[in-house]
């Protein structure tokens, strides 16, 4: 049996290629996505413990937890502080550090890095270990500053040159005197790092004389242990905490490795819908070529073979293809993963050099994945071929599947259908996170259970294509009825490409209905024509404001202040707004009461004063960051959103309570509306500053769109993997019955129909078997879409659902041109098919 198993495996190498190709590129996923996901995080780890060289102990100040009404606040490391750390027995030397935000424009003015990481930091002295100068010297003042190597090359920036910076207030324009090297990973990351003396640095970041951290070097012969408890026992008690180098790296390791896992589990989720499409491929090969192989396996089963050993037969034929399979996926993997950290490079998100990691886990993972699919998909057709009676089998080539079985099997996928659609759309009123895992569930019962009808749907479906087939003529009509001639053949190969397009057509759905809901939300909520913001979402200077209400054209103007407080002894962020503009800058839905802010009324959100158990007309007591208590009274509740909520008071009456007011955002209303000449007058007004962003409400949409526009593109090119091997799938069913029905297209060729007619009706069988699974997909990936979106949209007001026509057309063509194209191979081979060679083959 086993020498029987191999001859089979060599006779049908052409007919097992195309599994073999599935398997593969499932297989190439896994591994290409654990060697990808390895190599960046072992070349992150590695950069970042290179960062922990010139620290051994790091010193950072304590946050102190709110007590009673006051709201908890951060100290700060002073001189004093590093001094004192600088002489701790077993100290070598400390480094008072400081960071903030900071923006560099290019030359064209724009903004360098990704604004989240662009920062700045201070250069230690004349010779900063931390930083090695690659060219120029440390800078020396408010007018010189260094950069990192990669934004200088990135710019075009060199020693000498001027370049534009912004930290939160006006543009400045230093001299570059030094270019420096950095195993940063933000700059790895993409963005920029400039360094200023520390003078500055502390100016600027509005840190005159303290420090964000201590980094305390050892001196030879002391470890880090040991330094610690020095400094511990030498720094005031409850204002410092300390940290060894090795647990700050220890930790960071932890983090990358973290948020490595959530790219590679998504990756991951992406290869198992690859492989779980490959399962058709080769359950449907399997089936196939076991039922042309019937008389021989009756035959085995008459000379003494069992029921077991025609089974093992089956599986260790399946073993050797996923076996070859496996090994060249695990060699294309690591190509894949290679691929992938260069294509990081040439999209700007740089990685750390570092070796590509192959771990024996990824070796093992590759050989077990594409192993174990591959016989666990061929162990039905084995079974089912073993249960044959030989008999049976020596007398009829096609054994039909009884009535009893089709009733089961159709009974199973209604109650699998039946159970999923109960389950999505009792997911759809629950509350956010609540509803995900159920909805999960439902998805799966449900695809379940439509692909254990699709033999049963394949009929009708097919049917209803019937009067345009018959514009083709006999080979319309020939390629329907091939369709629907083995609908178990028929539902696994369309089967395939469903599952491609159910969740292409899903992330569309949702994606358009949230574009939609994020546009109403921006146009109804916001009556201001203008949004400005810092480029990283850090807070901006009270001194915008001051400038763009002075600007000509600016009829109104409100900044939004968040300040902490405690309410109820609960922290409760509060926005400060002008409040005698907000009226005309905002639209929000009032629920009850009178939209006023003045004085001690204020506006709450709904979700806020159902918390509470406000009402207009409530009052309450609200503790400010100074610890004063005042009185506030609701003046009316609004219909809070993603971009509006909170308790909103007027400005007048925060501002004193705070030491340091800045703001978040600043509504701005002009004369002239939104425009391109409006907005060039806004960001000169502002000094062409490239860490502030002016933006009107399209632009609004537009930068949260593109969050969901990024992910939707990552999902296409990840589920082409997908619809690759569902292609593959097509290509290997058609082939492999064209072999089958060699004697039948010998006897039409012989009665008339040319090798046109042959052609057209393979193309045509291929193009219906594609849209009925196009269709099917499409109609699954409206449902969840629509059923994911009502999950979501519960918290959005201005949520409904849109049906993109228009990419639902396209995907259905798509559907179809997958057809033609996979059929081309098939029909041409049918069409050479020698006629009498056929005629006499069984």
């Amino acid at each position: 049996m086993f020498r029987t198993a191999l001859r089979n495996v060599l006779a049908h190498k052409a007919r097992l290629l195309m599994t073999v190709l599935a398997v593969m590129l499932g297989v190439a996923f896994v591994s290409g996505t654990l060697v990808f996901t390895n190599t960046i995080s072992n070349a992150f780890q590695n950069s970042s413990a290179k960062g922990f060289d010139q620290v051994d102990v790091a010193v950072q100040a304590k946050h102190q937890d709110s007590k009673g009404d006051a709201v908890g606040k951060t100290p700060e490391l002073t001189q004093a502080m590093l001094d004192t750390s600088a002489k701790v027995p077993g100290a070598a030397s400390a480094t008072g550090v400081v960071n903030g935000f900071t923006a560099i424009a290019d030359k064209k003015g724009k903004l360098i890095g990704g604004g989240f990481q662009s920062e700045g930091g201070n250069y230690w002295g004349d010779k900063d270990a931390r930083y090695p100068l690659k060219s120029g010297a440390a800078p020396h003042g408010s007018g010189e500053v260094a950069i990192d190597s990669e934004t200088a090359k990135r710019a075009g920036y060199k020693v000498g040159d001027t370049v534009r910076i912004s930290v939160d207030g006006p543009v400045l324009t230093p001299r570059i005197t030094g270019i420096f090297t950095t195993d940063d990973g933000n700059v790895a990351a993409g963005g920029s790092l400039a360094l200023f003396d520390t003078a500055t640095a502390q100016k600027l970041f509005g840190k005159a004389g303290t420090y964000d951290e201590i980094d305390v070097k050892a001196a030879a012969g002391t470890s880090q242990a040991a330094l610690k408890s020095a400094l511990d026992q030498a720094l005031p008690k409850g204002r410092t905490e300390t940290t060894t180098a090795q647990k700050l790296a220890d930790d960071q390791a932890r983090t990358i490795a973290s948020s490595m896992s959530g790219l590679k589990s998504g990756l991951l989720v992406f290869a198992g819908i690859a492989l779980f499409v490959g399962t058709f491929i080769i359950a449907n090969t399997f089936t196939m070529l076991v039922a042309q192989r019937t008389k021989e396996l009756a035959l085995l089963r008459a000379v003494g073979a069992s029921r077991r050993q025609v089974t093992r037969s089956v599986l260790l034929e399946a073993f050797v293809v996923g076996a070859v399979a496996a090994v060249a996926g695990l060699v294309a993997g690591i190509g894949i993963g290679a691929g992938l950290r260069a294509l990081m490079g040439t999209i700007g998100a740089t990685v750390p050099d570092g070796p590509l990691i192959i771990t024996s886990g990824t070796v093992l993972s590759a050989l077990a994945v594409g192993i174990l699919i591959t016989m666990l998909a061929a162990w039905l057709p084995g079974r089912r071929a073993a249960k044959i009676p030989p008999v049976a089998a020596m007398s009829s080539l096609h054994a039909t599947a009884t009535t009893k079985s089709l009733v089961l099997r159709n009974t199973l996928g209604a109650l699998f259908s039946g159970a999923g659609i109960a389950v999505v759309i009792a997911a759809t009123s629950m509350s956010g996170s609540d509803g995900q895992a159920p909805m999960g569930i439902g998805a799966v019962l449900l695809i379940i259970g439509v692909f254990i009808l699709t033999p049963l749907l394949s009929r009708p479906l097919i049917a209803a294509a019937a009067p345009v087939l018959r514009i083709f003529g006999i080979s319309g009509k020939l390629a329907r009825q091939n369709s629907v001639r083995n609908p178990r053949r028929t539902a696994a190969t369309a089967s395939a490409l469903m599952i491609g397009l159910t969740l292409i057509t899903g992330m569309t759905v949702m994606a358009g209905s949230l574009q939609q809901a994020i546009d109403r939300m921006a146009s109804s909520a916001i009556s201001a024509d203008y949004i400005v913001s810092m480029a990283n979402g850090n807070e901006l200077s009270a001194d915008v404001d001051k400038t763009l209400t002075t600007t000509s054209g600016v009829t109104a103007t409100s900044p939004l202040r968040n300040s902490p407080s405690r309410i109820d002894g609960e922290t409760e962020f509060l926005t400060g707004v002008n409040g005698s503009a907000i009226g005309r800058l905002t639209d929000l839905k009032v629920d009850n009461g009178t939209f006023k802010v003045s004085g001690t009324q204020v506006v709450v959100d709904d979700d806020t004063a159902k918390s509470h158990g406000w009402k207009a007309g409530s009052t309450f007591t609200t503790h400010y960051e100074d610890g004063k208590a005042q009185q506030l009274t609701v003046s009316a509740v609004y219909e809070g959103n993603a971009l509006i909520r909170g308790i909103m008071l007027d400005n007048a009456t925060l501002s004193p309570h705070q030491t340091d007011p800045a703001d978040m955002q600043i509504l701005v209303k002009t004369a002239d509306g939104a425009s391109s000449s409006t907005k060039d007058k806004l960001e000169k007004a502002l000094g062409s500053n490239p860490a502030v962003k002016v933006q009107d409400k399209k632009d609004l949409s537009n930068s949260i769109a593109q969050v969901f526009t990024l992910i939707l593109n990552m999902v296409y090119g990840l589920l082409a993997m997908a619809v690759i091997v569902a292609v593959l799938g097509v290509i290997n069913t058609l082939a492999m019955s064209v072999f089958e029905r060699s004697q039948e297209i010998g006897m039409l060729r012989a009665i008339g129909l040319d090798r046109k007619g042959i052609k057209r009706m393979v193309r045509l069988e291929s193009l219906v078997i594609s849209l009925f699974g196009g269709v099917l997909g499409i109609g699954l990936g409206v449902f969840f879409g629509w059923a994911a979106g009502e999950l979501i949209g519960s918290k959005m007001s201005t949520y409904e659902l849109v049906i993109p026509w228009a990419r639902m057309a396209l995907f259905l063509l798509l559907a179809g041109t997958v057809g033609v194209l996979a059929a081309l191979w098939p029909a041409r081979r049918a069409a050479k098919l020698n006629m009498l060679s056929a005629i006499k083959s069984e």
